[in-house]
Formats: structure tokens, sequence, C-alpha cells
């Protein structure tokens, strides 16, 4: 499996427009429209030397994560995005991108990722826990899984999710 290179600015519109392609499938145009915005430029500008891309032997994108390290606390890094091209869901991409990040991130000094998803994603939920993230408490429960409800503004809940890297157990502020 190729390794994963430091994301660029310029690849900004073709991830974006990996966003709108690889979600089309399960999503209207317009609501792969609106998950592609999740995805701003400004994540590039800012955190390109966090996050990053996986090319396949044509420099196309196979694979991408947007990740970057807390600048309130030294200990912290969070993934926001990841996308990889559904021809290859399933055979550990996805998972080699999350290792990568990990590596970088316990090699800055970080000691703990963060991430979130919907809780409707149980497929989300389903990959975080095998790698070891662990479920923070939330305000309410849906289906055994604790539910941060408003989480990103009214009626927008999320599924919040801690992993160590040096595999001790999270405690849950």
């Amino acid at each position: 499996m190729p390794d994963p290179r430091q994301a660029r600015v310029s690849d900004h519109p073709a991830l974006v427009e990996c966003v709108r392609t690889w979600w089309g499938d399960s999503r209207t145009p317009q609501q792969a429209r609106e998950l592609s915005l999740l995805l701003p430029r400004l994540f590039l500008q800012f955190f390109s030397g966090t996050s990053l891309v996986r090319e396949g032997g044509s420099g196309e994108v196979e694979a991408f994560l947007v990740g970057f390290y807390s600048g309130d606390n030294d200990r912290e890094a969070y993934i926001h995005f990841v996308g990889v091209d559904p021809r290859l869901r399933g055979q550990g991409v996805a998972r080699g991108l999350y290792e990568a990040f990990f590596r970088r991130a316990a090699g800055a000094g970080r000691t703990e990722v963060r991430a979130i998803t919907s809780p409707g994603n149980t497929g989300s939920i389903a990959f975080h826990r095998a790698l070891g993230f662990e479920l923070e408490a939330g305000g309410r429960e849906l289906d055994g899984v604790p539910v941060h409800s408003d989480y990103d503004g009214l009626g927008q809940a999320r599924v919040c999710f801690r992993r160590r890297l040096d595999g001790t157990a999270v405690t849950t502020r």
C-alpha cells in the first residue's frame, strides 16, 4: 500500500470533487455538495502539514485525511474528514491513513486523537471503535451509543470519540 503524502493547498479542488463523487451514490447531488462544504480551503491552508493524501499510480487521489493538532493544548489532535474511493473501501486504506496520522501526531508529542460522526453513521462508529477509539459519554443514548445533542447546532447531534496514542484507556472529562 503506498504511503500517504502531506496534503497541499492545491489538493483542495480534487478533494472537494472526491467528496461530491464518492458520496454521490448515497446522497442526492445537493447533499453531496453540502457535505463537501465541510472541507473548506482553509483546512488545507492552515493544516496541510497535518493532513494526508494517498495517490494512485497516475497521481489521482485515492484517499485523504484532513486532521490537525489542537492550538489550545499540546496533547490533542483531531481528525476532521476522511475519504476513500469507494472502489478501495474495505481494503484497509482508511486504517492506513489513521495509523499514519497517529504516528505523526505521536511524533509531534500529541497523546490523544479525537473525532466525531453522526449518530446514524453506524459504519463510522464501528470503524472508530475497531481502531481503539472510545465513545465519550453524551447527554443521551441512541441504540446504546452515547450521543451529544445539538453538538454542531440545533438538531445536529454527534457521537464523539477519543483515542489515546499510548494505548492506555481514555478517561472522559
